[in-house]
């Protein structure tokens, strides 16, 4: 076991039985341009964790460690994408209107893939999800198990709706969950905060979470 500083209290890392979780890191939530701009959202504060991410990336891939990286996005004909969840509000675009980046979130679109930066290698999992958690509607608690996966690491966006969607699912299917704290964002710095205490609430009633070097320096002295 690895223990690692963190927050409420020292996580412990099994190496054997531990993957990296990425989020949502796609074009269309990320980049200038995208969905998430047009619904009026700052999308530089997300953008600000790519280099944290790629470092956390970097980690396990020199680990060889197991990478799944997520994407929300549906089907051409929106056959998966129920009506709550495209008309709420009015933004200036919806899920399937054509965008900047091709049909917002729809599988196979430029705004759909992964930012360049953290683009997925041969040999890493890509779960394609049609709602804000990653389990939902997906294999990817196959996956898990057949991987023998028992603790999570987390990264990407957005903090409070699918990265901690997704916390609490895997929280309810027995996982010990590690969120590092400067490879997450919201548009919202105060949802962040607000996250962060929920998951970290009560003993880590959700996980914990700990900044990035204070991961890797307790995986540097593994060895």
């Amino acid at each position: 076991m690895i223990t690692v500083p963190a927050a409420p209290f020292a996580y412990e890392l099994d190496p054997a039985r531990t993957a990296l979780v990425v989020i949502d890191m796609q074009r269309d939530f990320v980049e200038p341009g995208g969905f998430g701009e047009s619904l009026g959202n700052d999308v530089t504060r997300l953008q600000a964790i790519v280099p944290t991410v790629a470092d956390l990336l970097g980690l396990f891939r020199a680990k060889g460690w197991p990478i799944v990286h997520t994407r929300e996005n549906h089907a051409a004909d929106l056959s998966d994408c129920p009506p709550a969840k495209r008309d709420r509000g009015e933004p200036s675009l919806r899920i399937g209107d054509p965008g900047p980046m091709g049909r917002v979130l729809i599988r196979g679109e430029p705004g759909a893939e992964i930012v360049p930066e953290l683009a997925p290698l041969p040999g890493e999992h890509v779960i394609d999800k049609p709602g804000k958690g990653a389990f939902y509607a997906t294999p990817l608690g196959d996956l898990l198990k057949e991987l023998g996966v028992t603790h999570l690491v987390f990264a990407g966006v957005t903090t409070e709706v699918c990265v901690q969607t997704t916390m609490r699912e895997a929280n309810d299917r027995g996982y010990v969950n590690l969120l590092i704290e400067d490879a997450t964002e919201s548009y919202f710095a105060a949802f962040k905060e607000a996250t962060l205490a929920m998951i970290r609430a009560q003993g880590a009633i959700v996980g914990w979470s700990t900044p990035f070097a204070a991961l890797a320096d307790a995986v540097s002295k593994e060895a």
